[in-house]
């Protein structure tokens, strides 16, 4: 199966080695028939701690490093 991946951009870097990643979405409300943005936030592993806040990155599924973290961060979107 592969791997997803997403595009965001970081909104936290304060712990070590981890990113929260804000990923949006658009979606149709199923009534008014209006494009709304949806985000959620994943938390991405950074090894290095190289990404910074507001840096547009992508990040890949991977298996699980902690009890939230189940994401990489692959690359910089910049």
């Amino acid at each position: 199966m592969p791997k997803r991946i997403l595009q965001g951009v970081v909104v936290s870097d304060k712990q070590d080695k981890t990113v929260v990643v804000s990923v949006e979405r658009q979606v149709m409300h199923p009534v008014y028939k209006k494009i709304v943005k949806k985000s959620k936030k994943f938390a991405a592993h950074d090894e290095n701690n190289q990404f910074k806040v507001g840096d547009r990155v992508s990040i890949e599924e991977c298996r699980p490093i902690s009890k939230h973290k189940s994401w990489t961060v692959i690359s910089d979107n910049a």
